[in-house]
């Protein structure tokens, strides 16, 4: 799945990536945690995700989390989904 982290309001992206077969980006999306303070958001790509998966038409296309970051800190914001729910929560 192809999941895309930007700082809220800002158009161009971070980091673009796709997650591995666990789920997972294999590497932190933020290189310096120290200066990712402020709000950021993630755009999950459900629908091309699940049309490789042989769903044509998914009801989620993309599904946006806007969460505030403490500089520092480390955030890990899991998405469970499916192609017609969705549920995340703050990770440790």
């Amino acid at each position: 799945m192809r999941v895309v982290l930007r700082r809220q309001g800002a158009a161009e992206a971070v980091a673009d990536v796709v997650l591995n077969a666990d789920g997972r980006t294999g590497a932190p999306l933020l290189d310096d945690p120290a200066n990712g303070g402020g709000v950021w958001e993630l755009e999950f790509h459900l629908a091309a995700y699940f049309a490789q998966h042989g769903l044509d038409s998914p009801f989620l296309e993309v599904v946006p989390i806007r969460f505030r970051v403490v500089a520092g800190e480390r955030y890990h914001v899991p998405l469970v989904c499916s192609p017609w729910a969705y549920q995340t929560y703050r990770g440790s």
